[in-house]
């Protein structure tokens, strides 16, 4: 996934990386190259098999040997600890593994996203306003940053997933609904012409141990959100 921190992992393999396996399952709709196919699903695979931990929670980074495929550490980079629940990355999780299901027909897929998003919607420490806090496992809480990029990421999913679940669709509709109804006031909502220098959302989270992005705005909170309102205008 990454080629710094050379010090810390050899063969970095982050939870974000779900999120590009649709670029995969578009190349080979296009080009009918079953090889971008293979390597989706089975990055898809390996990580359900790999990143998970029994209450479906995910790491953020495992580092594997790249000889044998073994699981050499299983850590974080963005959240508090590396057996904690970096609220984003828990996001990634469900999305990627909703449009792995859409792309596949793998009942395993669709099991596991909703799964995850269990974990995320019945945490005993997500705040009312469904808008999780930066790391479901921070000790601080509730005296610590939000995440808005982690919510609007979670509706979006959960749009995708009310629609591979015809039977769920209201329950997993309505929590996204809820999600948008938060992101859209003014607690989060940027102002016209404030601070926020052009972007929709406030209170992100992007890395607080690093040190960059605390509560602040941030593009991608911005691109999921966008997509979460269409998604809820055309919902069936």
């Amino acid at each position: 996934s990454w080629d710094h921190s050379r010090d810390k992992w050899d063969n970095p393999v982050i939870i974000d990386n779900m999120m590009n396996l649709e670029l995969l399952f578009w190349a080979f709709k296009e080009t009918k190259d079953s090889a971008f196919y293979k390597v989706a699903d089975s990055h898809a695979n390996t990580t359900m098999k790999n990143h998970f931990r029994p209450d479906f929670s995910s790491y953020h980074v495992l580092d594997y040997e790249v000889k044998t495929g073994a699981v050499v550490k299983k850590n974080t980079h963005q959240g508090y600890a590396h057996a904690s629940a970096w609220a984003r990355g828990q996001a990634w999780a469900l999305y990627g593994y909703a449009v792995c299901y859409r792309e596949t027909g793998k009942k395993q897929y669709l099991n596991l996203a909703e799964n995850i998003a269990q974990y995320i919607l019945n945490h005993p420490r997500l705040p009312s306003d469904l808008v999780p806090y930066w790391d479901f496992d921070d000790p601080k809480i509730p005296h610590v940053p939000r995440d808005a990029s982690a919510a609007a990421i979670t509706a979006s999913a959960l749009y995708e997933l009310a629609n591979l679940q015809p039977y769920k669709k209201i329950y997993y509709q309505g929590f996204a609904d809820k999600i948008l109804s938060s992101l859209s006031s003014t607690d989060y909502l940027a102002p016209v012409a404030s601070s926020s220098h052009g972007f929709l959302l406030n209170h992100s989270t992007g890395g607080l141990p690093n040190g960059f992005e605390i509560d602040a705005p941030i593009v991608y909170a911005d691109y999921y959100f966008l997509e979460a309102l269409v998604r809820q205008k055309n919902k069936k």
